[in-house]
């Protein structure tokens, strides 16, 4: 049986504090989770009921041996997860500073294993069968993982869906330049877009969401998603565009939010919802992991989501936000 969902790129431990509202320097205690954000999309899809598995690498060391238990335990398919000899696993911390502050500290050297993967070692053809492909921009920001990364996305010849997520941390780029010319070079070679704001004008060169998602589509794909933070979320095709609102949430941390969006933007697509259906859907799971510390393990499931979505059906009338509001 083909995957559902296979993503590629980033892997690693989130090691995020168990108090909100303090800065590192005063946190006394953190807790470790499974992060990054293809994994994340990948356990995110697996919640949902989709067979899942994830292609990186991780250190020869403890942390290797975490990512592998955590994605089993979380239901994704580790078979694709191999380990790099004198890399570390990376980990990474936040501060949660509500309602919109998660400054992230990455440590990622001297190289980080996920951007060793290499074309040699792709299952090409378990690649090209999965109903969906998740690519991230992080993956195309050194060799041999671009050069791997571009591969896996051109063996697929288009197949819809293809999913390019724009997910650009200049941390990791030595120019946001490097990193348009390196979006320019996969985009011809998938179906869907996935960014906010910030992704979108280092993609195609714009902020304005209309005209960042018709630069997207202009490059071929069938499918652009432009994510607005507070004010919801737009999708673009050649012949539709929608538009929805954020769900109401006391923020805890946006960071997983994005990525339980993308796991639900996965089953929309292949259970074949209308976008609007697909967008407040998203929204729902992003909110429910904005709520709380965690990303990974915070991935909601199917009945989760509906019943969010029935509370605030309930609680709102219609076209009306609450005062605060979170949309990934």
């Amino acid at each position: 049986m083909p995957f559902d969902v296979v993503t590629m790129g980033r892997v690693g431990v989130d090691i995020y504090p168990d108090q909100v509202g303090v800065g590192l320097a005063g946190v006394e205690h953190f807790t470790r989770y499974l992060g990054g954000s293809a994994t994340n999309v990948a356990v995110a899809a697996a919640r949902l009921g989709l067979r899942s598995a994830v292609v990186t690498r991780t250190g020869a060391d403890p942390f290797g041996d975490y990512v592998h238990s955590a994605l089993r335990g979380l239901g994704v398919d580790d078979r694709w997860v191999s380990p790099v000899p004198g890399l570390p696993t990376p980990v990474t911390f936040c501060a949660m500073l509500p309602p919109d502050d998660f400054p992230l500290y990455f440590y990622r050297e001297p190289k980080a294993p996920d951007l060793e993967i290499r074309s040699a070692e792709l299952d090409l053809p378990e690649l090209v069968a999965a109903r969906v492909l998740w690519a991230t921009v992080t993956g195309l920001c050194l060799e041999p993982s671009r050069t791997a990364t571009l591969d896996a996305l051109r063996s697929r010849r288009r197949t819809h869906p293809t999913v390019l997520d724009l997910d650009y941390r200049p941390q990791f780029w030595p120019s946001a330049t490097a990193a348009t010319t390196a979006v320019a070079a996969a985009l011809p070679h998938v179906s869907v877009a996935v960014g906010n704001l910030d992704e979108c004008e280092v993609a195609v060169g714009s902020r304005d969401p209309r005209a960042a998602g018709a630069a997207l589509l202009d490059q071929g794909v069938e499918l652009a998603v432009v994510k607005l933070g507070g004010d919801g979320v737009l999708a673009m095709t050649k012949t539709e565009t929608a538009r929805a609102a954020p769900i109401p949430i006391r923020v805890v941390n946006g960071l997983g939010a994005g990525d339980a969006f993308g796991g639900a933007l996965c089953l929309g697509l292949l259970r074949g919802w209308p976008l609007p259906r697909i967008l407040r859907f998203g929204n729902a799971a992003g909110a429910i992991v904005a709520g709380q510390i965690a990303c990974s393990a915070a991935m909601p499931t199917e009945a989760e989501v509906n019943a969010v979505l029935a509370e605030v059906g309930r609680a709102e009338p219609e076209g009306v936000s609450g005062a605060r509001s979170h949309q990934p």
